[in-house]
C-alpha cells in the first residue's frame, strides 16, 4: 500500500451477540405507548441513518419529522388511520430525491475532508457523475446513453442505467431504503421500536409536506415505545434455502 494512501482501520471488536439482539428484536410494531422518544435519542438515530451506504455517496434521502399536532393528525389520516400511525410518538416521512445528485456532487468537491482532492474524485464528481445521472431535456441524454450501452454491451460489461426518470426513482429508492433500515435498527438499539408503512395516500402526503417535483415518499415510519400488545403475531420467515442460492 502506498504510504500516502488513506487507511481507516476497522474496530478491533464488536459484540456480535448484542448486534444480533438488535436485529432479531426489531419487529414492525403496530401499537405504541405514550412514552416520548427523547430528542437526543432521535437525533442520534437520524445521524446513524445518514451513515448508510448510498450510490456514489450522493445521499438521496430526506427525513421529514412531522411533529406539529395539526400536520401529524393529517398525516395519520393520510396513513389510513393505522394504529401504528395513531399511537406513534414520532412520524417520520422518508423521502427520496432524484434531483439532488447534481448539487450533492458539487458539495462533495467543496467539502472533501482532505486538503487535496484526489484527481479520480475530481474527475468523477466533476465530469462523470453528470454523464451517469443526467437524463437531459425530454430524456434525450438518457436515450443516447441507452443506445451507447446497447452497442458497447455487445463487447464488454457496461452500466445499464439509469436512463430515464423511472430508473432514477429506483436508483434513489435503493439508497434511501438502506438509510431507513439503519434508522429502524438505531431506534431498536436505543430501546424504541418502529413500523415502516407503505399504506398511505402519497398525494396527500406530498401535499402536506409540499414536496418538490423530483421527490417521492419511500415510506412513512412510525416510531415509539412498544406497547405490550404492539406486536400482533409471531414472526414468520420462510426457509432460508428458498432464498439463499450458491452458484
Amino acid at each position: 500500500m502506498a504510504a500516502d494512501r488513506y487507511f481507516e482501520p476497522a474496530p478491533e471488536s464488536i459484540n456480535t451477540d448484542e448486534f444480533r439482539k438488535v436485529v432479531t428484536s426489531r419487529r414492525s410494531v403496530r401499537k405504541f405507548t405514550d412514552t416520548p422518544i427523547p430528542a437526543a435519542v432521535l437525533e442520534d438515530c437520524l445521524d446513524m441513518a445518514m451513515l448508510a451506504p448510498n450510490s456514489s455517496n450522493l445521499q438521496q434521502w430526506h427525513f421529514y419529522l412531522v411533529q406539529s399536532p395539526e400536520k401529524k393528525q393529517k398525516l395519520v389520516t393520510a396513513c389510513l388511520d393505522q394504529n401504528a400511525a395513531r399511537t406513534a410518538a414520532e412520524l417520520i416521512v422518508i423521502v427520496a430525491s432524484t434531483g439532488s445528485w447534481r448539487e450533492h456532487a458539487r458539495m462533495t468537491l467543496e467539502q472533501w475532508p482532505q486538503p487535496v482532492i484526489p484527481p479520480i474524485v475530481q474527475q468523477y464528481y466533476g465530469r462523470l457523475a453528470p454523464f451517469y445521472y443526467g437524463i437531459g431535456p425530454w430524456g434525450t441524454l438518457g436515450l443516447l446513453k441507452q443506445g451507447i450501452a446497447r452497442v458497447s454491451g455487445l463487447f464488454k460489461p457496461v452500466p445499464r442505467g439509469p436512463f430515464n426518470q423511472a430508473e432514477m426513482r429506483l436508483w434513489a429508492a435503493k439508497s434511501v431504503a438502506l438509510a431507513a433500515e439503519n434508522l429502524m435498527l438505531a431506534l431498536r438499539a436505543h430501546g424504541f421500536d418502529s413500523c415502516p408503512m407503505e399504506g398511505f395516500d402519497e398525494v396527500r402526503v406530498r401535499r402536506l409536506l409540499d414536496l418538490p417535483k423530483d421527490a417521492f415518499v419511500v415510506m412513512v415510519l412510525a416510531a415509539g415505545e412498544r406497547a405490550r400488545d404492539g406486536v400482533y403475531y409471531p414472526r414468520l420467515r420462510f426457509d432460508r434455502a428458498r432464498f439463499v442460492h450458491r452458484v
